[in-house]
């Protein structure tokens, strides 16, 4: 059984067969589900969607800098009361993109400084976003580690500095299909072996990141959580390990980290 860390099942592109995309994950041993918030209303939509399927779905609740600018006063309030729901396990996605820059920097600090406050106060772990900012990244994720209860580099695809960067801090790493892309991935599979099993997560980033060597290719090009385990046997060879193991040590790891198990104690909204 596997726990897909990242996926975006409020997507437009599952808006017609979203069930059935649950269902096909389960049936491919991939048994909990965490659905990315990325905005303020895509977060309570994260939320309700979890309802329709308990146990097997789970969301998180944040800003993605993209959506940076969008922040408004009631914006981190409301995203406290979506934090409250019980099957939100995590705040985020949120951080810092630099590389498209759709929301002014200066949004993007704003915004991402204030998520860390609300990870603070409510106790949840961070799930983390970092493209080409790395200076500023750091610089604030540091000031509040020391008060954050668990964090995850989400779709981690950086250098080697930079995983040395984020395991300094104590990170989760959260791989992709990423690794399976020969033209942009290969340096991650050596530095997939640098990662302790108690801090490695995968996950599919759906309907993003389909891996490239998947073989057949779906006819609509789009990733779902069903093929989370072909991410999982590429990490496995990556590590000269077997795929029985890393399926149960990123799942153990992941249950822990998101507190999966005791997600009925949350309350409702």
């Amino acid at each position: 059984m596997l726990v897909d860390i990242g996926a975006n099942l409020t997507n437009k592109r599952f808006q017609h067969d979203c069930q059935q995309v649950i269902e096909a994950a389960v049936g491919a041993g991939v048994t909990k589900i965490v659905v990315t918030g990325t905005t303020e209303a895509n977060s309570a939509e994260a939320a309700a969607l979890c309802e329709t399927n308990p146990g097997c779905l789970y969301s998180t609740a944040g800003i993605h800098p993209h959506h940076a600018s969008e922040l408004q006063p009631a914006s981190i309030q409301n995203l406290q009361a979506v934090s409250a729901h019980r099957s939100v396990v995590a705040i985020g996605e949120c951080g810092l993109d630099y590389n498209r820059n759709f929301s002014p920097r200066k949004d993007q600090l704003v915004c991402f400084e204030a998520q860390l406050e609300l990870a603070v106060e409510t106790g949840l772990p961070v799930f983390l976003h970092q493209r080409d900012a790395q200076q500023d990244f750091f610089r604030i994720l540091e000031k509040y580690r020391a008060q954050i209860s668990r964090a995850v580099a989400h779709c981690f695809t950086g250098s080697a500095d930079e995983l040395d960067a984020c395991l300094a801090l104590d990170l989760h790493i959260g791989i992709t299909g990423w690794i399976c892309d020969e033209r942009r991935g290969m340096h991650l599979q050596e530095l997939v072996r640098r990662i302790s099993p108690e801090r490695l997560m995968i996950e599919t980033d759906a309907p993003y990141l389909l891996p490239r060597d998947l073989d057949p290719v779906p006819k609509n090009k789009r990733n779902e959580p069903r093929f989370l385990p072909h991410i999982c046997a590429t990490v496995a060879r990556c590590l000269d390990s077997d795929y029985e193991t890393v399926a149960q040590t990123t799942t153990a790891t992941a249950v822990s980290f998101f507190d999966l198990e005791a997600e009925e104690l949350h309350d409702t909204i």
